[in-house]
């Protein structure tokens, strides 16, 4: 394998890095939750870790468990240094919780609003928030448009004399087309389309990010970044845990929903978007809309042809025993939920006509990776025809979401030797090994964007709604025609053998996974 060798650079440059939040509170409806101990307190004590963290700022947590500040503190502190990635600092923790504050109450409450607004008004004095305020919806969403209509009732969502108001919502964001649509109507009834931040974590990767920069800072890439060159395109994202605890939301949800109009989407969103005007937040999000839009919904037909489902059985993974997927905590016995998914798409454009992608996604597979590969047409076998080269080996550009995160190009090479031969050989880019790692959850980005006003990160209404107008053909055959072979796949394989044969019918073959 050939690594590829890269000069230190003076200066990075970035879009907002380096510039310190205004003043503001973040509050976070469903504090007592597993996401707020082991990514967001983490990607707050990591930004205050990298100084961006105003002094002028407040944590307020909100949940039903009757806790004060001192004793939502003390929760906190007990597990901090657990979920913090990199050293832990005592002295940086104790700067971030001194700023923690609480209020006990049910989303569903007006009184829990009131005490809200009470505690946000003090905030303004004792730590000059100026009023600004990120509310973090991380509950469940039947409580997305609740809390929204509460917040604009109580007058929370203003952004009067000069103060922001934004919202961070969690996803699933709705179960279909027609939820996604009465959810967006929700919100925008109570907040502007700027303040809605609907939030991805995926896209705080940096690989992910690292993408724009990839096709658009690179003269050698995007000349070639299109029908003419390029063959198809591969989405893998798999997973080696089951369900584990979650089965009962799992099961209501199934893969399909819980990762492709959001996760999957995204990434090809920014795989074949057009190059945008600018950087700006809705220059870039217009671009993305119009790939979405264009691609193709699936016919009934379609579907039964380039869709393929599964569930996992019982295998081993790691040394790791696991159970059929039917015999999963909260999970019912018959369950025709899919733990994975293929599918086949095509996008209705001049860029990307005839070229098709290609996605799987899954629990319980063989290797945690998310990785896109971009494969490119093979030349013609003219030159070599007089030769022992009865094939050439395509060239592959991978780019490794995780666990690793970098960029490889495969291509051939002259074995040594007498005779002609040719080799496949990677060159590598890690960003690890070049930039050093940075302690992260993958939280911080985002946080950081949304206190800066930037939504370039996050999802719009028209995004999520040209998202589930594919996916929702695909659920309604899935839901007309129940499985019958579940399960179909055993823990610790790459997926039902249908994902293979659909891309053995167009001559093609899932990339191997390293």
């Amino acid at each position: 394998m050939t690594t590829v060798t890269t000069s230190p650079r003076p200066a990075v440059q970035e879009r907002s890095a380096g510039h310190v939040v205004p003043p503001c509170a973040l509050v976070i409806f469903g504090a007592a939750g597993d996401l707020t101990k082991r990514k967001l307190i983490p990607a707050l004590y990591n930004l205050a870790r990298q100084k961006l963290l105003p002094d002028d700022f407040a944590i307020v947590g909100v949940a039903r468990a009757a806790l004060d500040d001192a004793g939502f503190r003390a929760q906190l502190a007990a597990e901090i240094a657990r979920f913090v990635p990199g050293t832990f600092a005592p002295e940086l923790w104790k700067w971030l919780e001194s700023r923690v504050h609480y209020v006990a109450g049910n989303f569903s409450d007006a009184e829990t609003f009131t005490a809200l607004e009470k505690k946000l008004g003090e905030l303004e004095t004792s730590r000059w928030t100026r009023g600004n305020t990120l509310f973090y919806l991380a509950t469940a969403p039947d409580f997305f448009g609740p809390i929204a209509r509460m917040l604009r009732e109580r007058g929370l969502a203003d952004e009067s004399h000069g103060r922001w108001r934004r919202i961070i919502v969690e996803k699933p964001f709705g179960r279909d087309l027609a939820s996604a649509k009465a959810l967006n109507a929700e919100l925008l009834q109570a907040l502007g389309e700027k303040q809605i931040y609907r939030i991805d974590h995926y896209l705080g990767k940096e690989t992910v990010q690292n993408i724009l920069v990839f096709r658009f800072a690179n003269g050698i890439f995007e000349p070639i970044w299109n029908r003419r060159y390029v063959d198809h395109v591969q989405i893998t994202v798999s997973e080696t845990l089951g369900v584990e605890k979650r089965g009962g939301y799992y099961d209501r949800a199934g893969c399909l929903r819980d990762m492709v109009p959001n996760h999957i989407f995204q990434l090809i969103s920014l795989v074949a978007m057009e190059p945008p005007i600018s950087f700006a937040a809705d220059a870039v999000r217009d671009e993305q809309s119009k790939v979405l839009r264009a691609i193709h919904a699936p016919t009934p037909e379609e579907v039964l042809h380039n869709a393929v489902r599964g569930q996992y059985g019982a295998g081993t993974i790691d040394g790791r025993n696991l159970v059929d997927y039917r015999a999963e905590q909260g999970v019912p016995p018959n369950s025709g939920t899919e733990t994975f998914v293929a599918m086949k798409l095509a996008i209705d454009s001049w860029r990307w006509n005839g070229v098709p992608f290609y996605l799987r996604v899954g629990k319980a597979l063989a290797a945690r990776k998310t990785e896109i590969t971009i494969r490119f047409r093979k030349p013609p076998l003219v030159l070599f025809r007089d030769t022992s080269i009865a094939d050439l080996h395509p060239n592959d550009l991978v780019i490794h979401v995780q666990p690793k995160e970098g960029i490889s190009l495969r291509f051939g090479a002259k074995i040594p030797g007498a005779q002609l031969k040719i080799g496949g050989v990677d060159m590598d880019f890690d960003y690890a090994e070049h930039f050093g790692a940075t302690p992260a959850t993958g939280y911080e980005r985002l946080l950081y964007d949304a206190m800066q006003g930037d939504q370039t990160l996050f999802q719009r209404a028209d995004m999520v709604e040209a998202s589930w107008a594919v996916v929702d053909p695909v659920l309604d055959v899935w839901q007309a025609l129940p499985p019958r072979e579940f399960p179909n796949y055993r823990a610790g394989s790459w997926g039902p053998r249908e994902a293979d044969h659909l891309l053995e019918l167009d001559g093609r073959s899932w990339r191997p996974v390293d």
